[in-house]
């Protein structure tokens, strides 16, 4: 596995959204379903210990301040909560709503 210069955590969350992105990927016939399995396995693996549970008084709280979803709005509670910044790729509405906590990945050397 890769070594990384940052530490990566995430809300429990994390998991169904990955294997939706890896459903994607299966069903269009661009990873075959064991491959699917390995990829799984191996981010598994790279997060164990690094997954948080998440208050819901928290995520309904950044809710009610912002336009942003919920599931969204766990990334942003566990960085509070952690007191660190949030790194995301492709989340617009997120880094202006919380642009204190969310940053664009760009900005990160891995």
């Amino acid at each position: 596995m890769p070594e990384f210069r940052y530490h990566r955590v995430a809300p429990h969350l994390w998991r169904s959204e990955f294997r939706n992105v890896l459903a994607f990927y299966l069903r269009k016939g661009l990873i075959s379903y064991d491959k699917t399995l390995q990829i799984q396995h191996e981010a598994e693996t790279l997060m164990a210990g690094n997954e948080y549970d998440i208050k819901s008084l928290d995520v309904l709280s950044l809710v009610n301040q912002s336009n942003c979803f919920a599931y969204d709005c766990e990334y942003v509670s566990l960085a509070i909560n952690l007191g660190t910044k949030l790194f995301t790729m492709n989340k617009k509405k997120l880094i202006s709503e919380f642009p204190l906590i969310a940053k664009p990945m760009r900005n990160v050397e891995l």
